[in-house]
């Protein structure tokens, strides 16, 4: 089968995790920059990214990179592009996004209608015709350009891979599941280890931690765009990607993940949401305000997402919220935490410097991961009851 170059999209500073997930499905990496990650993998690897990667946005299949410091260049340089080999005579397509940094060409607008109108000059040349019905698959086309290096890559996804079809439900303010899954990776946390959530929300961290913990493809109740490619992508290969899923899935394991709010309408979300990912029965909610937060047993974790006080009249209840957090933390014998928060203050009021922090962008928001880590649990055998 031929090799495509894939490029995944994730979180900045976030890259080195989808990496290791890239890695860990067989796929040869070729490059790591800021925010996405290229790899090489056939068309049965389009639909395995899609399925099982956990930390991405979406899966672009790269149709080409040039460089244009003009709108001219551009449009030749597009046209120039064998697009031929992606978009069938009836495919629907049209440039769904596009982005510019530190280039000549900064105006979205104009690159997309420009690449549009290359586009549909080559395929009138190739297919001769005058004009295209539009009425077949789509085709969506998302353009990044960086110092007049313009990347043109198809949305082999379509609705944000964040959307795993579980999330009917929210809280406020959410954090995505692909950061939240991404955040869990970067955590020595494993499914035989305790997980709590103090701030549960709609469940997030919870219900992404018990997936990974049963293997769960977190692509396996939706659908992407590039299943309609029969052309480039067999339907053969969704359907052993999806059976491969299937196989995979641990209903034996057991787990020991909670997820606490204060909030019951929340936790009522939280169970439908973890319900509708079957996970429900590896999860327990409960309501439960943070100052009551405990567990008798050793060496677990907290992972968070705290409120930040992103309105002006929460923000004089975060000093409190935190300190309190920060007491029942120290309360845990030998438990590890990591939150993240764009509260600046989080440190000073938890009452202790994190071992580690990590700046991650969440969306345009400047968020801390902070990182403390409790001692490693001792080799089964050597201490009883634990």
């Amino acid at each position: 089968m031929e090799l495509y170059e894939l490029i995944a999209p994730c979180h900045f500073g976030l890259e080195a995790v989808m990496k290791r997930e890239i890695l860990d499905l067989g796929y040869e990496i070729q490059r790591v920059e800021d925010g996405k990650v290229t790899f090489l993998a056939d068309a049965e690897g389009i639909a395995y990214a899609n399925l099982f990667l956990r930390t991405t946005e979406r899966i672009l299949l790269k149709v080409g990179q040039v460089h244009a410091e003009t709108y001219d260049e551009l449009f030749e340089a597009t046209k120039a592009l064998p697009w031929e080999k992606f978009i069938p005579k009836n495919g629907k397509f049209w440039v769904t996004k596009a982005n510019s940094i530190k280039s000549k060409l900064f105006s979205p607008s104009d690159i997309q209608s420009i690449m549009k109108k290359a586009i549909v000059e080559r395929l009138k040349q190739v297919y001769h015709m005058e004009w295209f019905p539009e009425d077949g698959a789509q085709y969506p086309i998302r353009v990044s350009i960086l110092k007049d290096e313009v990347t043109i890559g198809l949305d082999t996804s379509g609705v944000s891979l964040h959307k795993r079809g579980y999330r009917k439900l929210t809280a406020k303010a959410p954090i995505t599941e692909t950061l939240a899954a991404a955040l869990i990776m970067l955590t020595p946390w494993k499914s035989d280890r305790i997980l709590v959530d103090p701030f549960c929300g709609s469940g997030t961290f919870p219900i992404e931690a018990a997936m990974m913990a049963a293997d769960i493809a977190p692509g396996l109740n939706r659908s992407f765009l590039a299943e309609q490619w029969m052309h480039l992508v067999p339907k053969k290969c969704w359907m052993d990607a999806v059976e491969d899923a299937r196989y995979r899935i641990r209903n034996d394991v057991e787990t020991d993940i909670q997820g606490f709010d204060l909030d019951g309408d929340v936790i009522k979300s939280a169970r439908e949401n973890a319900k509708l990912a079957g996970v429900d029965h590896l999860i327990h909610f409960q309501q439960r305000p943070v100052a009551e937060l405990s567990h008798p047993k050793k060496y677990g974790f907290l992972i968070t997402n705290p409120p930040y006080g992103e309105r002006l009249e929460d923000k004089k209840d975060l000093p409190a919220l935190y300190q309190t957090l920060g007491e029942r933390y120290r309360a845990l014998d030998s438990w590890s935490m990591y939150l993240i928060t764009s509260y600046e203050d989080a440190e000073r009021y938890l009452g202790k410097k994190a071992d580690k922090n990590r700046k991650i962008y969440n969306g345009m928001l400047k968020t801390y991961f902070y990182q403390y880590a409790g001692p490693k649990p001792p080799r089964r055998g050597k201490e009883p009851n634990q």
